[in-house]
């Protein structure tokens, strides 16, 4: 892991298109900003390990799961005013 210091306005970048940067400190608390292309997804690692497992759990859901799926959705399926 690097660990660097960087004071209130400083920057670090992760390679040539992400910027990290310091924007207030108070206390324990650290406010980062973050500037990165849109094809690059941004979340808190709390956040990130949730969409880990739900995707994860999603990827487990088998052809039982999904029996009535075809047959729900043919119910909820707006039928044209006529």
């Amino acid at each position: 892991m690097l660990v660097l210091s960087r004071t209130r306005d400083e920057t670090i970048m992760i390679g040539d298109d992400v910027e990290i940067t310091v924007v207030d400190v108070r206390g324990d608390k650290v406010r980062l900003g973050i500037n990165a292309p849109r094809t690059i997804q941004v979340h808190r690692k709390e956040v990130y390990d949730a969409i880990k497992r739900e995707n994860a759990a999603a990827a487990k859901a088998g052809i039982d799961d999904l029996s009535g799926l075809d047959a729900q959705a043919r119910r909820d399926r707006p039928r044209p005013e006529g």
